[in-house]
Formats: C-alpha cells, sequence, structure tokens
C-alpha cells in the first residue's frame, strides 16, 4: 500500500505538472501533441488503475486507524480529505478521458501506444465543457494534496504527542 502511495502520488504531481507545460505551449510546436498530451493521456490511465487496486486492497487489508491522539475536527477532516483525494483521483482523470473521447481533433486515447476505446461520441460543446471542469477539478485535487501534505508536515513537526504522525506509518 505505501508503495502505491509514493507511486501514484508522484505520478498525480508529474500529471499536473504535464497538464500545465502542455496547455503552456503553442499549438506550433510539435511536441505538445506528439509526446505531452499522449503521456498526459496514458498516466492519467495509470491513475485510474492504481486507485482502483488501491481500493481493493483497501476492501481486503483494512488500512491502520487514524492515530488516536487526534482531535475530532482533526479526524474528521482527515476522513474528508481522504474521501476527496480518491474521488478526484477517480473523476478528474475520467473526464479529461471523455473530454478527450468527445474533442473533435482528438485521435482518442491511448495507454502508452495502446488504443483504448473512447468514452463517448465527437462533441466539441461537451468537449470545452469538459476541459474546463477537468482544469477547475485538477486544480481542486492540487489544492486538497497541499492541505494533506500540510496536515501531515504540521503532525510530524508541530505535534507534542509524536503518535500523531502519520509519515513514520508511510515511510
Amino acid at each position: 500500500m505505501r508503495l502505491i502511495h509514493w507511486f501514484r502520488a508522484a505520478i498525480v504531481l508529474g500529471m499536473i505538472w504535464l497538464g500545465w507545460k502542455m496547455v503552456s505551449l503553442g499549438d506550433n510546436i510539435p511536441a505538445k501533441f506528439e509526446d505531452f498530451y499522449p503521456l498526459h493521456k496514458s498516466f492519467g490511465l495509470v491513475v485510474i488503475i492504481l486507485v482502483a487496486v488501491q481500493l481493493v486492497l483497501r476492501v481486503l487489508v483494512p488500512t491502520p486507524a487514524l492515530a488516536t491522539g487526534l482531535s475530532k475536527f482533526e479526524a474528521i477532516a482527515a476522513k474528508i480529505a481522504h474521501v476527496a483525494l480518491y474521488v478526484l483521483m477517480i473523476v478528474v482523470p475520467v473526464i479529461g478521458y471523455s473530454r478527450s473521447s468527445t474533442f473533435s481533433e482528438s485521435d482518442g486515447v491511448t495507454l502508452f501506444g495502446l488504443k483504448v476505446p473512447e468514452l463517448l461520441g465527437k462533441n466539441d460543446a461537451l468537449s470545452e465543457t469538459l476541459s474546463s471542469i477537468h482544469a477547475v477539478l485538477a486544480y481542486t485535487l492540487l489544492a486538497v494534496i497541499v492541505i494533506h501534505v500540510l496536515g501531515a508536515l504540521k503532525h510530524r513537526i508541530f505535534d507534542k504527542n509524536k503518535n500523531n504522525d502519520p509519515l513514520s506509518r508511510m515511510i
């Protein structure tokens, strides 16, 4: 579970960077469409797969309970953040996949060169809407990640009760 967590975290952060990079490139730069978009789409599918595997593993192998020294607010916030992370790590790539499927100039989604079926028919108006939703939810995911990391660092650095340190359980 730890390995999947850190691998997925690296991929998601890489995806956010890749998304920023590819949209900042001009349409006249071939790498934008030949390299960046295909990689972004492939790693988006990898994120969905990793989250699905991790959710199955969470059912089969229960995760450790939250630290007992957390305040009620901290415990509720941690649970909400974890649910939000899982939901967004599924919804953001699914919306991106749907966006790519509906964009008339897209040649679909591939998983590192392997063509995967498109989810929806071509519809540029829907594609634009999905593109906006994908961007907003990607920034929302980034915000939840920042809160998640800051919470972990708060417990690691500032808490007097070192039993609250989630990093000691995750490293």
